[in-house]
């Protein structure tokens, strides 16, 4: 099963249909996902922040960390439910669109940069956690975080254009990217 038969299965559910075309719970969906990503990647620039030595430097990290981290948990929670309501709704388009696939691959290496931060190098934070500018590997995570991130931002913001959408003349490099499927008597 591909991810491409999955996005055109789904796209043939009558609720996928409805929650796309409603007057209403689109937009709240989009809101709440835009809200929880506010609530998720700000508690989070205040964690990355501080590791960056750029805030608060007087307040150890897992100070802040056991304050805001609660929040940023409920965030991405939210925001992860609300992003998969949105995919749900316009399943092939939002499949086929290049940011959303930018967009992807950019929450896997932040997952994959949380992941390094916490079972590597947060192992001995007892060492650092007081420092006002923490050691460069530590840094180095919150900067990747941060940068990421914004990535991540400007990319779901961009899915919204048609630019680079497969039902539109488009150069091969882009085909390629989105996966566009062209049917072959169409260019005949």
């Amino acid at each position: 099963m591909s991810l491409r038969w999955f996005a055109d299965w789904l796209d043939t559910h009558a609720w996928s249909t409805a929650l796309h075309e409603s007057l209403y719970m689109y937009p709240y969906i989009e809101t709440t996902h835009v809200l929880a990503l506010t609530l998720f990647v700000g508690t989070l620039a205040i964690v990355d922040l501080r590791m960056l030595g750029f805030a608060y430097r007087t307040t150890p990290i897992s100070t802040i960390s056991q304050s805001v981290l609660p929040w940023t948990v409920v965030g991405f929670v939210i925001m992860f439910v609300t992003g998969l309501l949105l995919f749900y709704a316009i399943p092939v388009r939002t499949y086929h669109s290049v940011w959303f696939r930018i967009k992807v691959i950019m929450i896997v290496l932040a997952a994959i940069n949380a992941t390094h931060y916490h079972y590597r190098i947060s192992k001995n934070r007892i060492l650092w956690d007081n420092a006002p500018r923490p050691p460069r590997s530590v840094r180095m995570t919150a900067a990747a975080s941060l940068f990421l991130w914004v990535v991540v931002i400007f990319s779901g913001r961009m899915i919204a254009y048609n630019w680079f959408d497969c039902d539109r003349p488009q150069p091969d490099w882009v085909i390629t990217l989105a996966g566009c499927v062209i049917d072959e008597v169409a260019s005949l």
